[in-house]
């Protein structure tokens, strides 16, 4: 899911929070903090049989569901039309996927229940201790207060296939932040996988290397699964360019790219080599400014999103 701010919204939020700051000046007494929010979820409910190929095709991004909550934000819906090119093209605003490389295998679509609906995002394979380790978008675990329910990776996914099985979590984890109050900074989410047959995930399909507090404006590749037109969610789309850096509300990554609603928590790329399909990753699809087209923003991997990496990992 590509989430939507208009400035105004957003801007109108920020001065809610002013208000709210300066008012508290003057209590008497502050007070007792709220118990903080977890930041990891318990998979109770295995997805294990729950998500066949009806379902998984059926699954909608976020952005299309009609959400019970009056606060929902819909995501934008970038134009731009479907282009079929040869992966040695970059910049890339949007496109199919045609190479290969262990990026195939190692990014997937996530789906998983929001407020009793089948939804979907994308997610990777991550090097990590447990070798079971995914990392999405924060709002792909936990969204408006509620962790999803039956979560689950589909690493290769094409066309309602799953050629490397289907990998229940049994936790999902976000930033502290995020899990806090949804922080648009720290969007990032983990979850921690079964086994399958006996084997690991990154056994099974491999795992992609990260990086942490990196620098801005370098080369970047994204990937991901959307679901919204242009795109259907049957195919491993990416885009590719220079990146740059929020210009107005946030500390994270853009880059130019048409990527749709579906596309959210795939991964972004440092040092993305072609050939292998390889790279470091650095961020995860995010959002996007309803007054801003064709451009995806990401959460800049610092220590916070190091933080709950560790703890996935460990899990």
């Amino acid at each position: 899911m590509r989430r939507q701010r208009t400035a105004t919204a957003v801007l109108l939020s920020v001065g809610a929070l002013l208000a709210g700051a300066l008012s508290a000046t003057t209590a008497a007494a502050a007070p007792a903090p709220a118990p903080a929010p977890a930041a990891s979820f318990t998979q109770t409910h295995q997805a294990k049989g729950y998500w066949t190929a009806e379902r998984m095709r059926s699954a909608k991004p976020l952005d299309m569901l009609d959400l019970k909550s009056p606060t929902a934000r819909s995501a934008p819906r970038p134009g731009g039309k479907r282009s079929v090119v040869a992966p040695t093209a970059i910049p890339q605003p949007g496109g199919p996927w045609t190479g290969n490389g262990a990026v195939v295998k190692t990014t997937g679509r996530v789906f998983f229940t929001f407020q009793g609906k089948n939804a979907s995002c994308s997610g990777s394979s991550v090097t990590s201790q447990n070798g079971s380790t995914v990392i999405t978008a924060g709002h792909c675990v936990k969204y408006q207060g509620s962790w999803h329910t039956n979560w689950t990776f589909v690493p290769g996914y094409h066309d309602g296939q799953a050629p490397y099985g289907t990998w229940s979590a049994t936790k999902t984890l976000a930033t502290d932040q995020w899990a806090a109050s949804e922080e648009m900074n720290y969007d990032v989410g983990l979850a921690v996988v079964a086994p399958l047959n006996g084997k690991k995930l990154a056994d099974t399909v491999g795992a992609q290397g990260l990086e942490f507090n990196g620098a801005y404006n370098k080369p970047m590749y994204a990937f991901g699964y959307p679901a919204a037109s242009p795109y259907d969610g049957s195919k491993l789309i990416y885009c590719s360019g220079t990146s740059g850096k929020d210009f107005l509300l946030t500390k994270d990554h853009s880059l130019g790219c048409n990527m749709t609603g579906g596309s959210s928590g795939g991964p972004w790329f440092r040092s993305f080599n072609e050939s292998t399909g390889t790279g470091l990753q650095s961020s995860v699809n995010s959002f996007g400014y309803t007054f801003l087209p064709n451009t995806m923003f990401g959460p800049y991997f610092g220590n916070e999103a190091k933080a709950a990496y560790d703890k996935a990992q460990t899990s």
